[in-house]
């Protein structure tokens, strides 16, 4: 029995059923196992009808949770918008609120072959030369 799906086991039970009941005058003995198949295949249908009802009900409530979650996001993002211009974006504090405070990354100084900080050149460099004309 093992592997079978319950569709497969559900139309056996049934097909069971109704040569049994053909052939009651032949096999009263199975008179009690007729009953208890009766059972299991009414609980089966009442199961599946409950368990079709359930996943709707589930997707349902997947949907409303999402909703709800979506609506946190929102709500989270104001409010770490007022916390950060409350406490402004560079305030150790907000770490409190699990929010990153800005931290700048260090400059870098530039330090030539002989261990002497580098000159940044000026912005505004000499004009190039003229082409020479001919």
């Amino acid at each position: 029995m093992a592997g079978k799906s319950y569709p497969v086991i559900v139309k056996n039970l049934e097909l069971r059923k109704k040569a049994v009941t053909a052939n009651r005058e032949e096999l009263p003995h199975l008179e009690e196992p007729l009953a208890k198949i009766d059972g299991v295949l009414s609980d089966v249908k009442d199961l599946t009808a409950q368990q079709a009802s359930l996943s709707a009900t589930k997707q349902d409530i997947s949907k409303r949770i999402a909703e709800r979650m979506r609506e946190g996001e929102r709500l989270m993002a104001f409010v770490d918008a007022c916390v950060r211009q409350r406490y402004g974006n560079r305030s150790e504090k907000l770490v409190e609120f699990g929010l990153q405070p800005f931290r700048p990354q260090p400059r870098l100084r530039l330090v030539g072959p002989d261990g002497e900080p580098v000159k940044r050149r000026s912005k505004k460099a000499e004009p190039p030369a003229p082409p020479e004309s001919q």
